[in-house]
């Protein structure tokens, strides 16, 4: 008896997430993907947004999916309010978790690469992330506390993607230390009281666009080094991780070089 044959990819892809997007961009063929969010091509939000540029952008309606007859559908979750819809329709879905670890990016990056067809390309993007991870600096953040501050006072805590990489990079998460939950507000009096070696912020923050990004740039802060990456490589757990992680560890190295602490 002749092997059977082995399923054909999916050849009508979309997105309904933009966590879903990046990941269905590194894997899927080009020529695949039928859909992405409106915010795929946006590059403060997308790691992936110029691979995004030229491919059809999704609108809000369930009844525009319909007419593209996907073959696969890739982040359900995200939309609830078309799902009633759609689910009548029996299309094939992934419905991604959010990763808030390198552990669960590397598990997300398999479960789309099998959806997509292309399981070799997802253990490829694997290893080169693995060796480019492996490569960095052994923990140059040696044990000192940083804080990733956001406009208005946000601090993220533990349990998060930010809290990931900080530990891979060997840094403390100031919210830990002090008990903060995954997300809490912080005044600048708590803050420099609290003595955290390094702030991490969105490097858009790093110039004053409002009110809600001055407060980062407030005097009492002045002392503090900073570490700046984009929102769009930890907005979601995807293949920027290692951008990030990458940044991190550069930027923690130079300024070790003259590193003093804030303490």
């Amino acid at each position: 008896m002749a092997p059977a044959a082995a399923p054909q990819p999916p050849r009508r892809i979309i997105s309904l997430n933009l966590c879903a997007d990046q990941f269905v961009l590194a894997l899927a063929d080009r020529s695949q993907i039928a859909g992405l969010t409106r915010n795929a091509t946006n590059a403060d939000m997308s790691a992936e947004a110029d691979k995004a540029r030229g491919l059809h952008l999704l609108g809000q309606s369930a009844e525009e999916v319909l007419a593209i007859d996907p073959e696969l559908i890739v982040g359900m979750g995200a939309r609830r309010g078309a799902m009633a819809v759609l689910s009548a329709h029996h299309y094939p879905t992934l419905d991604l978790k959010s990763a808030e670890s390198y552990d669960a990016i590397v598990a997300s990056i398999r479960a789309v690469a099998e959806a997509v067809g292309h399981v070799a390309r997802g253990e490829a993007l694997i290893a080169d992330m693995d060796r480019e991870l492996a490569a960095l600096s052994s923990r140059p953040g040696k044990g000192r506390v940083a804080a990733y501050y956001q406009r208005r006072g946000f601090m993220t805590g533990t349990g998060t993607l930010i809290d990931d990489l900080m530990t891979r990079v060997g840094l403390r998460n100031l919210a830990g230390v002090i008990g903060k939950p995954a997300l809490s507000q912080l005044s600048l009096e708590e803050l420099t009281a609290a003595q955290p070696d390094y702030l991490i912020i969105d490097s858009t923050s790093e110039r004053i666009a409002d009110q809600g990004t001055e407060m980062l740039h407030h005097p009492i802060l002045a002392r503090i080094p900073r570490l700046a990456i984009p929102q769009a490589w930890t907005v979601c757990g995807g293949p920027a991780y290692v951008l990030a992680a990458r940044s991190l560890a550069r930027q923690i190295t130079q300024t070790s070089s003259g590193y003093s602490g804030a303490r």
